[in-house]
């Protein structure tokens, strides 16, 4: 309905750093194709904007 719309992955802080730590992760973060927005869920604050190059 709103193709001009950007839209980002969410995750929590700690769910990044699991799982972008592995090569799995590391390999989607190195093709720069995910947005994402990373997250302190307690804070309730976002903590990091990532997007592609």
């Amino acid at each position: 309905m709103e193709p001009e719309r950007v839209l980002y992955l969410a995750v929590p802080n700690s769910v990044f750093d699991d799982l972008f730590e592995e090569p799995i992760g590391k390999l989607l973060l190195r093709n720069h194709r995910l947005k994402l927005i990373t997250f302190d869920p307690k804070q309730e604050v976002i903590k990091q904007w990532i997007t592609p190059s």
